[in-house]
This record gives C-alpha cells, structure tokens and sequence, in this order.
C-alpha cells in the first residue's frame, strides 16, 4: 500500500469518527482530543491530518461541492424542460443519499448554526441557489423561483420532516422525490 492511500484510508476513518462523535454529542461538545481517542491516534496523527474541528467539517462538504458542480453543469447544458428538472432532482436526491452523505446530511440538519458560520457553509448555500436557478430556468416567476428552491428543501427535509418509525433511506428518497414532482410539474406552466 502505497502512502497516499494510508493517508486517503486515515482521513476517511477520522471523518467517520468524527461524524459519529459529532452526531452523538453535538459539534461543539467534541473535541479533537476525543476524536483522536476514539480512532486511537495521538492527537498530533490527528493533527496531521485536520488542524481544527472546521477543517474536518470543511472535508464534508468539499464533496458535497464537488457534486453540486457536477450536476449544476450538467443541467446548464441540457433545454430547460420538465425532463431535465426531473432528472436533475432525481440525480440530487441520487447523490445526497449516497454513501456515507446520509450521516452527513444529519449532522448537517442538527448543526446549522455551525455550518452557517463556516465558509463551506456559505459555499452551499450558494450551490443551492446554482441548483434552484437551474430548476427554474426558463421561468422567471417569483412562483417558479419558490417552487425550485422548495423542490431542494423537499430532498433535505426528508431528513428531519418525515419522522416515521423505521422509515429506510430509500423509502425516505421516494417520497421527497414525489413531493419535488409535484413541485416541478408547476415550474414552466404559467400557474
């Protein structure tokens, strides 16, 4: 093993801990040392890896962004219709409930106070308005520009809105996707 896929394989186990330890106690009741405890690493192998709790927040979401991209460039080249807001929503949903982002997605929903102080907070929001205008595009209504956003909000708050008991991710995706259709049916119609 080579040491780039060492150092890949230990900033991934410290980003896995870290977001259990994140979602189990709160960002700002954990600290490095307790990361470092748990992977059991001295805190100086931690610190080689990430400086500061932000750093490791920051890795989150730099995927995240990365994804946003993808899919915002994606849309940009395709005619701004129906087809292509229903694909571009079902490749969101897609990649927000890949992986390892469902964790993530909960520890954004329970620490946006966090996230809206870091800059990889505003980075997002950002995307998320690229990702609405590309919803939308081709109606510029006020009406369309709110259906687009509340089409994102619908993949998001699934997370946290729909609390039914034992409710698996994939049961969770379909019904945002069914709530965002019926948004995007709306966007290019004139209503």
């Amino acid at each position: 093993m080579d040491v780039r896929e060492s150092t890949g394989g230990t900033r991934e186990r410290i980003q896995a801990v870290a977001l259990e330890l994140f979602t189990e106690q709160g960002y700002e009741k954990t600290s490095l040392r307790e990361i470092a405890e748990r992977l059991g690493v001295t805190k100086a192998a931690l610190y080689y890896h990430f400086k500061s709790k932000d750093e490791i927040v920051n890795s989150f979401v730099e995927d995240r962004l990365r994804r946003m991209d993808e899919l915002i460039a994606w849309a940009h080249s395709q005619p701004a219709t129906l087809a292509t807001r229903r694909t571009l929503i079902t490749r969101y949903a897609e990649a927000m409930f890949a992986g390892e982002l469902p964790a993530v997605m909960r520890f954004f929903e329970q620490n946006q106070t966090v996230l809206k102080s870091l800059v990889a907070g505003q980075q997002m929001r950002e995307r998320m308005m690229l990702l609405a205008n590309e919803l939308c595009r081709g109606d510029d209504s006020p009406a369309a520009q709110l259906r687009a956003a509340l089409t994102l909000f619908a993949v998001h708050s699934s997370w946290f809105a729909v609390r039914a008991p034992n409710l698996t991710d994939a049961e969770r995706k379909r019904i945002s996707l069914e709530v965002a259709d019926e948004l995007l049916a709306k966007i290019g119609t004139g209503d």
